[in-house]
């Protein structure tokens, strides 16, 4: 057999060289963090988490700083310095049973509720007029005695009332396709707004007043009012509200304060809003420590109603006033979301009435203590001492919470739940568990539900 010229093997062939495989891309932990934070802002149960979780903290946050800020005026008026604390303890408490209430009631009994309430609460702020039942505090008629150191405040639960009975409204007309007629959008509403604003001006309270009148222009919005119809109102609105100024020295005074330094700013006495900038300005990053503010000792007027976010910023600093903003937004994002989200034009109206409330009454009370807006005598929802302020108000987060898990797609999640306790066991004390008919049944319910609008 013939040789290779080697002698030996056979030449070896060269490997050829393929390209090399790409490399995957690198974690990057901040873009993972992102796409989960994401994940979890769209799930169903968000806005519910949110309402939830923020009314209750801004409740007891509210709480911690009503019994700091209240205890020298208690001293100073011979009571307990837990007096106002306790106060406010058990209408949170009232409060909590009303929110649980209403978060159960389905969507029919809070409309069927609202005929009632819109009365009771019209009843109670004619009573308010009537001499020998009706009370005045710091000048203004609109107080109810209820007997020892309790009163009532009918006007906080007119918010109530209009809310609920102007969606119920609102919703009536749309179903039977009455918005398109601007008589429609505004007969009854404007004329039983303007009976609820002229009982509250009779009283003297212009800052309920204008609270009403925002939850009013925030029905129309979302009814979907044509821009000349919300000019046409905003304009008697104002000519009215400029009137009711003009004729009053003290709302002129008030006005006059707007962004003081001095307590004196020439014939305004600007005591009350030049020291809230004051208590502000001296908390610094983290403040003076809790209890530990100088302007509620007196210099401060009304540290722990409607300037008790100025003690807030005092006590816990910056911190704690962007914490207590921050509350706020994430309760106002979460009533947005909610009317936003559904189908039912009751819950849309309810759901933005309340938020709108609870968001205007707020950047009111804010912005006065900053000095950016007069001082209006409105408290801070849910934070601020009263209880007539807060038991409307918390039975309107439990509105917004029902209306929350009423949402096709968080009923299913909450129906996906596994409870931790009170499992079913068979013969001899062995955990019975849920079969996967049951847990298919409740992922087709869930994919069923995502094609509502939920993503």
């Amino acid at each position: 057999m013939p040789s290779s010229r080697t002698g030996g093997r056979a030449p070896a062939q060269r490997a050829v060289k393929r390209p090399a495989a790409p490399r995957p891309p690198r974690d990057n932990p901040m873009r993972r963090a992102l796409i989960r934070a994401r994940k979890a802002w769209d799930r169903p149960l968000t806005a519910y988490y949110l309402i939830l979780g923020g009314s209750l903290l801004i409740t007891v946050l509210g709480l911690v700083m009503v019994y700091s800020a209240s205890q020298i005026t208690a001293l100073q008026l011979s009571l307990p310095g837990s007096y106002f604390f306790r106060k406010q303890f058990l209408a949170a408490a009232i409060g909590g049973g009303l929110l649980f209430a209403a978060s159960r009631m389905p969507v029919k009994l809070h409309r069927a509720l609202a005929y009632p309430i819109l009365a009771g609460a019209v009843f109670l702020m004619v009573l308010v007029q009537v001499p020998g039942i009706g009370m005045a505090v710091n000048g203004n008629q609109n107080w109810i005695s209820l007997g020892g150191s309790f009163q009532i405040q009918p006007s906080e639960f007119g918010k109530l009332a209009l809310v609920l009975w102007g969606a119920d409204l609102i919703a009536r007309k749309q179903e039977k396709k009455l918005l398109t007629q601007w008589k429609h959008m505004l007969v009854p509403l404007v004329p039983v707004s303007f009976l609820l604003l002229g009982l509250i001006m009779l009283g003297g309270d212009m800052g309920t007043a204008i609270i009403l009148t925002a939850v009013l222009f925030g029905l129309l919005w979302l009814a979907g009012a044509p821009t000349r119809l919300f000019v046409g109102v905003l304009s008697v609105a104002s000519a009215i509200g400029v009137i009711l100024i003009r004729t009053s020295p003290n709302r002129m005074a008030r006005l006059a304060c707007i962004g003081a330094t001095e307590p004196k700013s020439g014939v305004a006495d600007c005591w009350q809003a030049v020291h809230g900038i004051y208590a502000l300005a001296s908390g610094g990053l983290f403040g003076s420590g809790l209890g530990a503010s100088v302007e509620k000792w007196g210099q401060l007027p009304e540290a722990h109603t409607d300037f008790i976010f100025a003690v807030t910023g005092e006590e816990l600093g910056l911190a704690g006033t962007l914490s207590v903003l921050a509350l706020f937004a994430a309760l106002g994002y979460a009533g947005i979301r909610v009317a936003g989200r559904t189908e039912d034009p009751f819950v849309r109206y309810a759901a933005g009435g309340v938020t709108t409330w609870i968001t205007a009454q707020a950047v009111i009370n804010i912005g006065a203590v900053l000095g950016l807006l007069p001082i209006a005598g409105v408290p801070l929802p849910l934070f601020s001492y009263g209880g007539s302020a807060l038991l409307p108000t918390m039975f309107a987060i439990g509105l917004l919470i029902a209306f929350a898990r009423d949402e096709p797609a968080a009923r299913a999640a909450l129906a996906m739940r596994q409870p931790r306790f009170g499992r079913k066991r068979g013969a001899g004390g062995s955990v019975v568990t849920r079969g996967p008919r049951r847990w298919n049944t409740m992922r087709r319910r869930a994919s069923g539900a995502r094609s509502s609008g939920e993503r």
